[in-house]
């Protein structure tokens, strides 16, 4: 009672506010709870998850997909994890089950429904080598911190090798099958990390080239910056789907998907360069001075001392923006034709047995799941990643 009093009923104008927002909250749960588990028509998803998810990708294929997941997930399990702690630092089950619980419940329980909606038969195998590849990668990130000739093998190099399956799958996936029968939420997946991996470095050039002496770099790195920022992604979609071929003959013009994920990049690299940019004027100049008093280069004094506090820093900046990118890859579809996750469904509630009977937002809120959870654990890694490194603490 006392809490309730000095936050919610303070004075009589705050207990109005929390009777007010509190039935609103409550009414608004509840239509929630009722849509969800009452009168949500499910069965278009269940009906067409395998559209909604890879498109029209070749069913003899798929074991590439799946094996493609597994293998990330190995990667991610075993890349990932921290050197074991010391015994008397150890936490209790309860405490390792809770903190788990907290940072993957969500796909835990988004990997449980698409099991369900899928059906066990179907879905049981690729559940099993999810869970197998998780408990080995978390054996060999063990194996790694305590066998001896594991400790000597540089880190770049065991992670290269780690990345040898994925990889592999991965191409071999690219090759056996033709982009233009990727769609569904995989081809949201694919563009978004690729448009990541690329994105990152190039913007980081972009963001020490707007910052260099030299007067030719810093003018083409801030000309790049201004244009590109300067122009809406929609429309940088379009002239990468229509313009293009005026310059180049559609013979050998790329694909879309290629287009989009170009499109993608450059215009996320020349955002990302100007977080990095705000990271390293955030940099105090004392720390340049007695690099230089140190006697080295600029460029050791850049990539040693002032990059690195500067990435540091923009870590909530930077993981925004690829949460952005995440979700703007929907935005191919209405301007590039691509089948991606958005696209299908609208698609599929022009079926024979679903049309014109607004199943339109039981498709869109299956959709907002899939993209929130994704943007939802995106954001809790990077909060984890600012709190193992410090960010804003002295």
């Amino acid at each position: 009672m006392v809490w309730f009093r000095r936050n919610l009923f303070r004075t009589w104008w705050d207990g109005v506010l929390t009777l007010v927002f509190g039935g609103l909250s409550a009414w608004v749960i509840w239509s929630l709870v009722e849509f969800i588990f009452i009168t949500g028509r499910w069965e278009i998803i269940e009906v067409n998850l395998k559209l909604l998810l890879v498109g029209q990708f070749p069913g003899e294929s798929l074991w590439m997909v799946e094996g493609s997941l597994i293998a990330i997930t190995f990667w991610l399990a075993a890349a990932l994890g921290g050197k074991p702690k010391p015994v008397e630092e150890r936490r209790s089950w309860p405490t390792r089950i809770r903190d788990i619980i907290q940072r993957f419940g969500l796909i835990i329980g988004l990997g449980i429904l698409l099991v369900v909606l899928a059906g066990p038969t179907e879905s049981a195998p690729v559940a099993l080598g999810v869970l197998v590849a998780i408990i080995v990668g978390r054996l060999v990130n063990t194996a790694r911190h305590r066998v001896t000739w594991l400790k000597r093998v540089p880190t770049p190099l065991w992670h290269l090798v780690l990345l040898i399956a994925p990889i592999a799958l991965i191409s071999l996936t690219l090759m056996q099958s033709e982009l233009s029968l990727w769609g569904g939420f995989l081809i949201n997946f694919y563009m978004a990390i690729i448009a990541i991996v690329l994105c990152f470095p190039l913007g980081v050039l972009l963001a020490l080239g707007r910052k260099s002496t030299l007067p030719i770099v810093r003018l083409i790195s801030t000309t790049y910056i201004e244009l590109i920022r300067g122009a809406p992604l929609f429309v940088l979609l379009l002239l990468a789907g229509v313009a293009l071929e005026f310059f180049i003959p559609s013979e050998v013009a790329p694909g879309s998907v290629f287009r989009a994920v170009t499109v993608f990049t450059l215009f996320t690299a020349a955002y990302l360069a100007e977080i990095v940019r705000g990271g390293l004027q955030s940099i105090p100049k004392g720390q340049l001075e007695a690099g230089k008093a140190l006697g080295l280069s600029t460029a050791k004094i850049t990539f040693l001392i002032t990059l690195p506090q500067a990435l540091r820093n923009v870590i909530p900046a930077q993981i925004g923006q690829f949460i952005s990118l995440f979700k703007d890859t929907t935005l191919a579809g209405a301007a590039l034709s691509i089948v991606e996750l958005l696209k299908v469904s609208e698609a599929v509630t022009k079926q024979d047995d679903f049309l014109g009977q607004g199943y339109i937002y039981e498709a869109l809120t299956f959709v907002s799941l899939l993209f929130w959870v994704g943007s939802y654990v995106m954001s809790r890694e990077s909060q984890r990643l600012e709190k193992r490194l410090g960010v804003g603490q002295r």
